[in-house]
């Protein structure tokens, strides 16, 4: 009898710079039917060049790498023909939303179970999308303009002084990277916080993480 044609695994690059998160992620994967890992990186560097060498069909993603947010590499991951699945520590509808507006397949908590993250990553191999119920649909409900993300009317200036804040300068400090004067900063800095709807700058940044805005 003729054999039966056999569908090939789903060729996997992994991406995550922690030695013990990725052995865990890597080793489940492998055991799972129909996935193999054909590469990890630890950097997007790392990933971009692998990705090239090894034309995987998913890239597991982790989003924060030493040489930046993950996010703002899927762009470049996915003109091999990867799909990418981004794995995050905080999963809100902000940052599925730039995981979506980036071309990425999906978002999985690092907490999640790993069968889940087997899951997604067969779904995503197979052209589906992996944002679960609740992200996906607030991921529509903002590419479709029904809900303003908190944040979405802050000018170039005010992203810039937040991504300031973010990173821990001064009102001075501020004022001398942007070549303005304190009380310009100080306008920012209350434009901002009447905004993201925050009493504080610490609270600001704390609002600005949790919706993505800044790293």
């Amino acid at each position: 009898m003729p054999s039966t044609p056999t569908t090939p695994p789903s060729r996997v690059v992994l991406v995550e710079d922690h030695d013990m998160v990725a052995e865990a992620i890597g080793l489940a994967l492998e055991r799972a039917e129909g996935i193999t890992v054909v590469a990890r990186a630890r950097s997007i560097a790392e990933a971009l060049a692998e990705t090239r060498l090894h034309r995987p069909d998913v890239v597991v993603l982790d989003r924060r790498l030493p040489d930046g947010d993950g996010i703002g590499a899927i762009r470049d991951l996915s003109v091999t023909g990867a799909r990418v699945l981004v794995l995050t520590g905080e999963a809100t509808t902000s940052v599925a939303t730039r995981v979506a507006e980036a071309g990425g397949a999906g978002l999985v908590l690092k907490s999640s179970r790993l069968e889940e993250l087997e899951t997604a990553v067969r779904q995503v191999a197979a052209g589906e999308v992996a944002f679960g119920p609740g992200l996906l649909a607030g991921v529509l409900d903002r590419l479709t303009g029904r809900v303003r993300g908190a944040g979405t009317s802050l000018t170039a200036r005010e992203q810039e002084t937040l991504g300031l804040l973010a990173n821990g300068a001064s009102t001075d400090e501020i004022g001398a990277r942007l070549g303005v004067t304190r009380n310009t900063v100080r306008n920012h800095v209350q434009r901002i916080l009447d905004k993201l709807g925050a009493r504080s700058k610490l609270e600001a940044v704390a609002i600005a993480r949790r919706e993505g805005l800044v790293d």
